[in-house]
């Protein structure tokens, strides 16, 4: 369901900070944007909380997941929350096992082509390229050259509407948003403004390929 989720809207939403009493209508705005994948970094204010609001709020096309998962202790709390999704900052193997143990969809971060091969090894449904300011789309277009075909590359970081299309050349097929899209304290027709701009700049550029 993860890569027909991104398939449909490769855009990854990264709600870092979002507080739990402010989640149903920042899920409502991003669901009716078009996002289908929302993240809840646990560094955020009572995130298991924010996710499960989340979870119960939005319909079943949208996955509800979590982000700067170190542990494998947090698997187990995501999940109890009602999230689908595990995203890491990096690709620690025993997290890596406990997500699918746990029957969760998986994107750990990678640095490197070794880092990558690994965290394919071990089961990742997609992989987080961070931070994606240090790559450059040549040096995702020679990743993808020697990964496995039908490999998902998200870039995550300093992503803008203005700089997708030349990742998206590269062969990528979605990014993760994050301060680009929310920053606590915005406002939610902010957010909503920001959610449209983005939705619109993939539809164009990732139709144009």
């Amino acid at each position: 369901m993860l890569k027909q989720a991104l398939k449909e809207n490769g855009l990854v939403a990264i709600l870092r900070g979002l507080r739990p009493e402010e989640a149903p209508a920042i899920g409502d705005e991003l669901y009716q944007a078009g996002f289908r994948v929302i993240e809840v970094p646990l560094n955020s204010p009572q995130p298991f909380d924010s996710i499960g609001l989340l979870r119960q709020r939005l319909p079943a096309d949208c996955l509800i997941g979590a982000g700067t998962v170190l542990t494998p202790e947090q698997v187990t709390q995501v999940k109890d929350a009602g999230g689908q999704v595990i995203v890491m900052p990096h690709s620690d193997p025993k997290v890596l096992r406990a997500a699918k143990a746990a029957g969760m969809y998986l994107s750990p971060g990678v640095a490197t082509p070794t880092e990558a091969f690994a965290a394919l090894a071990e089961g990742a449904d997609v992989l987080k390229l961070f931070p994606a300011e240090q790559m450059s789309p040549a040096v995702v277009k020679a990743w993808l050259a020697v990964l496995p075909a039908g490999t998902i590359l998200l870039p995550v970081g300093g992503i803008t509407p203005d700089n997708m299309k030349v990742f998206l050349d590269a062969g990528v097929k979605g990014f993760g948003l994050g301060s680009g899209l929310f920053k606590p304290g915005m406002s939610i027709a902010n957010v909503a403004e920001r959610a449209k701009a983005y939705v619109a700049a993939w539809k164009q550029q990732a139709s144009s390929l």
